[in-house]
């Protein structure tokens, strides 16, 4: 087990893991605390080492983040006990959140399957490159702004409500960026936006839909670019928000979001690839983990990268 020290409540999960073991006749779980600078990465390749059957990762989408950059291609599965602000990962696996028990029932029992990883390459301001992984999205504008300047101890006792005064600040100035970009090569674009999301997973907490057309394992990356003209524009991205969000629940309004004319402020696109250039350099944040500002950045996906477990999909429908 790889667990964040100040977000996991240690003493019920060894009850329940010392009494899994004891019924599966499986050997102890090993624990291995992440450190602040490097998020769990070395926890990870620690706890790896000695051949897991399994991995249960407890924290945030920072340190699941970490996990998943050593765990991609070992085929240890990684299992996932929500405890940080928005466990956006745990939220489209359908993981049960405020759930330890079932939690730690599903590492010992539950059902794998494998899940796509998004690989990035950045050029900084300084123009030296470096390579990382995001499970969830990668965010340049608004969404990096909000990793780059939500302190941690907002998180921890805000949660979500952290992030108000940052989009906020971002929504009212406005201000929009050149790029220039192209999607699986492809001619080049070149466009003026406020926020680029590229995602493997397309909600966001609260249930908002962000991006209807994902799918965390089918093998593609899907981009939205955010380009308001104003509060007009602004109006109209969070009206089409809202309605992915009911279209959901509700027949009534898929059948009115298919008669919707696609938004000029709200682009879409997919593909397996995702090259951009920038005017200037831009903050960039990884599955809300800032990560610096960026002048360029490549994105791809690896399909299948990652094995997860979760617990049993014919479990999952009892669940409230």
């Amino acid at each position: 087990m790889v667990y964040h020290p100040e977000k996991a409540s240690l003493r019920q999960i060894r009850e329940l893991a010392a009494a899994r073991e004891t019924a599966l006749d499986w050997a102890p779980t090993r624990w291995y605390p992440t450190r602040a600078e490097d998020s769990g990465l070395n926890a990870t390749r620690e706890a790896i080492s000695g051949g897991p059957a399994v991995l249960l990762v407890a924290g945030g989408d920072g340190t699941v983040r970490a996990a998943a950059a050593v765990l991609q291609g070992t085929g240890i599965p990684m299992a996932l006990l929500p405890a940080g602000t928005g466990n956006l990962l745990a939220r489209e696996l359908g993981v049960v959140l405020s759930d330890t028990e079932t939690a730690v029932a599903a590492a010992f029992t539950g059902h794998d399957r494998r899940i796509d990883v998004g690989i990035v390459e950045l050029e900084n301001e300084h123009r030296h490159r470096t390579t990382h992984v995001f499970v969830v999205m990668a965010g340049i504008g608004l969404d990096a702004d909000m990793a780059e300047n939500t302190n941690a101890l907002a998180k921890k006792h805000l949660g979500w409500a952290a992030y108000v005064t940052p989009i906020a600040r971002s929504v009212i100035a406005n201000r929009l960026f050149h790029v220039v970009y192209r999607v699986d090569g492809s001619r080049a674009h070149s466009s003026r936006a406020h926020t680029i999301i590229v995602g493997n997973c397309g909600t966001l907490a609260g249930n908002m839909l962000l991006i209807p057309r994902a799918v965390i394992d089918d093998g593609l990356l899907d981009v939205v670019m955010m380009r308001p003209t104003g509060r007009f524009g602004w109006a109209g991205i969070g009206s089409r928000l809202t309605l992915q969000g009911a279209a959901r629940r509700s027949r009534l309004s898929r059948r009115i979001l298919r008669r919707i004319p696609d938004l000029h402020s709200l682009a879409y696109a997919q593909g397996s690839a995702f090259d951009a250039t920038f005017d200037q350099p831009r903050a960039i944040q990884l599955d809300g983990d800032s990560v610096g500002k960026v002048r360029a950045v490549r994105i791809t996906v690896q399909p299948g990268a990652l094995l997860v477990r979760t617990q049993h999909p014919a479990l999952l429908a009892g669940v409230s």
